[in-house]
């Protein structure tokens, strides 16, 4: 058995999502369905800061990767009143794909995490309607998104000395991660989780992510008791070229989700060369 690497996903911290990975990502969709940059993959716009100089995998700025840890470093972002922004426009880097080990056996690959069909991927990004009075903010315990049998605890992710996203531990494929610092699901302002797509071992928790399809459940059950219940209105894949930074994490007069893991064409070069992003908005509590 040969192991090459490397490319995993993850809300770019010091070991990044996906420890050591068996699965190749399958090619992504066109342009038409609204491919964008990687996180992690070069410099992108942080919610409300300027666009910054992108460079290819690995030595994008903003970006740093040691071959088998897939260490990634981003600049401090600063908590907003309805979303996330970076210090002096900065990189805000949420899921970043660095850090798996695809490992083979003989010739045959696996066929790779499922993608969003092009009439999902073409789904308007920003959520139709008012959906419902924000939540006041209470940190998240868990996700559940029924239709793809997830059901997860969450790690609240903050920045390392050195400004990195921190991770749950690489072994925990299990676990997904929100970013303590910024919107709690279900208050005003977009709140990001990020999630494993899979290890050595197999799928992790947000494998099927791309099967998810528009109207889908995801609930968030949280710290005061109360469950906020997002509808998922659009699922999209983002290639290395123009990731919309803007779209994916700034901010919102209403309570909305991401929910990003990696996902589109695998390289055993650069791993994972895409995220995909799944935008939901609040619509109930129970």
């Amino acid at each position: 058995m040969g192991g090459e690497g490397r490319g995993g996903c993850g809300p770019g911290g010091p070991t990044g999502y996906g420890g050591a990975g068996g699965h190749r990502g399958r090619g992504g969709h066109g342009t038409p369905v609204g491919h964008g940059t990687p996180v992690g993959h070069g410099r992108t716009r942080g919610p409300g800061g300027p666009a910054r100089s992108r460079q290819p995998w690995p030595a994008g700025a903003g970006v740093r990767t040691a071959r088998g840890t897939g260490a990634t470093a981003v600049r401090r972002p600063v908590r907003g009143g309805r979303g996330l922004t970076a210090r002096h426009g900065g990189l805000v880097a949420l899921a970043a794909c660095v850090g798996i080990w695809l490992v083979t056996s003989g010739s045959r690959e696996p066929a790779g995490p499922p993608l969003p069909s092009p009439a999902e991927a073409s789904g308007a990004a920003t959520a139709p309607g008012p959906g419902i009075a924000p939540l006041p903010g209470s940190p998240p315990a868990r996700i559940r998104i029924p239709s793809i049998r997830v059901d997860a605890a969450l790690s609240g992710l903050g920045l390392d000395p050195a400004g990195s996203l921190e991770v749950p531990p690489p072994s925990r494929r299990d676990l997904a991660g929100w970013y303590r610092d910024g919107t709690t699901p279900g208050a005003t302002g977009t709140a990001v989780i990020a999630g494993h797509v899979d290890d050595s071992v197999g799928p992790g928790v947000f494998y099927d992510l791309g099967a998810l399809r528009r109207g889908a459940a995801v609930e968030v059950p949280r710290a005061d008791g109360r469950t906020a219940v997002f509808t998922v209105h659009a699922v999209r894949v983002y290639d290395a070229e123009a990731f919309p930074d803007t779209l994916v994490y700034g901010p919102s007069p209403r309570a909305e989700l991401r929910v990003i893991t990696c996902g589109g064409g695998f390289s055993p070069r650069t791993g994972y060369r895409g995220n995909v992003v799944v935008f939901a908005h609040l619509t109930g509590t129970y």
